[in-house]
């Protein structure tokens, strides 16, 4: 998946992010209902500064994701939010300069609470209005359905002009925000939408007003205007007062239950048309005259924000147990300097545990390309390049990411290399598959490309996986590109001045215990000496049982 470029921000302009997990820093063609003159042409969208371009989806080009863990990350996103098909949003990391800030700006608007609530609200009054709809279009009865149309115009309108009251007290700062008010503010006094507006109110208003009487005498049922206008609902209470016992509990279900009517409900409401020709014929109008009522950016805006405040939620849940993120600097350079970073995806998936994550720091400065990570088995060197990983990819999509500070290149694309069990089809070995693998990275990176290679060549001797290992990060030096690779071949951690080692340590008093922390030293020789002891059952603890067996 090819990745763009980003603004470079300068130095002290990382959003930092609160308790709360926001941060506390702080043109399209309208649609038939509106006016062109009146009605700014700027806004796009709200994701795309340009317009949202043609869209990937999920495939083999995609396939790093999994092996990253983000998948997991995306769907612990989404989840929840559904009807808003955001996963594409999140194939899509983008492509230049501005767009990047473009999202920065709309994330540090976001830590705004009343623009945040704001737009929350308006989020929930959609959700009501699309419900309306969706009751419309199932029901049978024309005059049902129109009237659901109607009540559910009503509601857009008030949502639309309650955001553009909101969003014009709060006064927001990003590019995208502002576009999109200045959108928002010409709409509202378009004549299509004060169309709406002035057509729903006066077709609810006449409903509102018609008064019908209902006999029933046998089989004979007859409509008829109503005759007297008396409110019988006083006398009712009067003479029923006497009844009463105290306050009792209301059983009444909050919110409103629309069913479809059964067919002498239709046959009455037919009696009704006939009695109120004009109220009726107004009701049709509407729907034909407004079937699309909602502006495609306004729609658009209601599902593109739900990107922003979906990965806030997630985030906002890290916080509470006390994790940080940062709104990252993401430039063209290939230095990284992460403090306090963690695996996202570990960290969604130990939920409330989230207090044990242990946060470690990466560091790669002027000719240094190549995290070389060595270490005991278990110890969080595979969790640390994932990590890796998913710094530079939440990157690219604009997202915060984990930690106190970020300072990240954004690769054109990135290319992973994990360790794959043994399949009985594939009839050419592991070794085999492992070359044939990482050949296919060396014929595609570039040197704006980050590779992660999780414990290669694991299945050959030492010496063996000294040479190839050795071969393969020296094409990777020609290259010049970042990359992070998993090893116990502690050799390749001293190829040169463009390689860094890092390697996992464990407890002084206690080397079984692991501490999760991945710190930058040389390697110590004893990964490849851990790896045969598990291999030949020569570990402490297996050692133990056999001689008290």
């Amino acid at each position: 998946m090819a990745h763009g470029s980003c603004l470079e921000l300068q130095d002290g302009d990382t959003a930092m992010f609160t308790a709360a997990g926001t941060p506390h820093t702080g043109t399209s063609t309208p649609g038939p209902e509106m006016d062109s003159e009146r009605v700014s042409r700027k806004f796009a969208s709200i994701l795309f500064p340009d317009g949202v371009p043609a869209g990937l989806i999920e495939g083999p080009g995609t396939a790093f994701l999994v092996d990253l863990q983000i998948n997991q990350i995306i769907a612990a996103t989404i989840a929840g939010r559904e009807q808003y098909q955001l996963k594409p949003y999140f194939y899509l990391p983008l492509g230049d300069l501005a767009a990047i800030n473009y999202r920065h700006e709309v994330f540090n608007d976001l830590g705004n609470a009343e623009l945040r609530a704001a737009i929350e609200d308006f989020a929930r009054e959609m959700i009501e209005m699309r419900r309306d709809l969706a009751l419309a279009a199932g029901f049978r009865n024309e005059r049902q359905r129109q009237a659901m149309v109607v009540e559910a115009a009503g509601l857009y309108c008030a949502a639309v002009e309650g955001l553009n009251r909101d969003l014009t007290a709060a006064g927001p700062a990003s590019q995208g925000m502002r576009e999109f008010q200045d959108y928002l503010a010409g709409y509202v006094k378009s004549s299509g939408f004060l169309e709406v507006v002035r057509d729903a109110d006066q077709v609810k208003d006449s409903l509102g007003h018609v008064r019908y009487c209902v006999r029933v005498k046998g089989s004979r049922v007859t409509v008829t205007r109503e005759e007297d206008n008396s409110d019988y609902t006083a006398d009712v209470r009067e003479t029923f007062a006497r009844f009463r016992q105290g306050e009792v509990k209301d059983y009444r279900t909050q919110g409103r239950t629309v069913l479809a009517m059964d067919h002498v409900e239709e046959w009455v409401l037919d009696g009704v048309v006939q009695l109120f020709p004009a109220e009726f014929s107004a009701l049709q109008a509407f729907n034909s005259q407004h079937a699309a009522f909602q502006s495609d950016l306004i729609a658009a805006f209601d599902k593109e924000i739900q990107f922003y405040l979906a990965y806030l939620d997630v985030i906002a849940e890290q916080v509470e147990e006390g994790l940080s993120f940062c709104v990252p600097l993401v430039g063209r350079s290939k230095e990284v300097h992460v403090t306090g970073t963690f695996d996202l995806a570990l960290a969604v998936q130990i939920g409330a545990r989230a207090r044990s994550m242990v946060t470690n720091d990466i560091e790669l400065g002027g000719a240094e390309r190549i995290l070389v990570v060595s270490g005991p088995n278990q110890g969080g060197k595979t969790t640390f390049a994932r990590t890796v990983g998913q710094l530079h990819y939440l990157a690219s999509l604009g997202l915060p990411v984990p930690g106190t500070t970020a300072k990240l290149s954004l690769p054109d694309a990135i290319y992973t290399h994990f360790e794959l069990g043994e399949n009985a089809q594939d009839l050419r070995g592991k070794l085999m598959d492992d070359l044939v693998r990482i050949h296919a990275i060396l014929e595609q990176a570039t040197p704006r490309s980050l590779v992660i290679l999780n414990e290669i060549f694991t299945s050959t001797s030492l010496r063996d996986a000294i040479d190839l290992g050795s071969r393969v990060l020296g094409k990777m030096q020609k290259l010049d590109l970042v990359c992070v690779c998993v090893t116990f071949v502690d050799e390749l951690s001293r190829l040169g001045p463009s390689v860094v080692s890092m390697v996992s340590t464990v407890e002084p008093d206690n080397p079984a215990q692991r501490t999760f922390k991945i710190v930058r030293q040389p390697a110590d020789g004893l990964a490849y000496a851990m790896v045969l002891a598990r291999k030949y059952r020569l570990n402490y603890s297996e050692l133990k049982g056999r001689i008290n067996s």
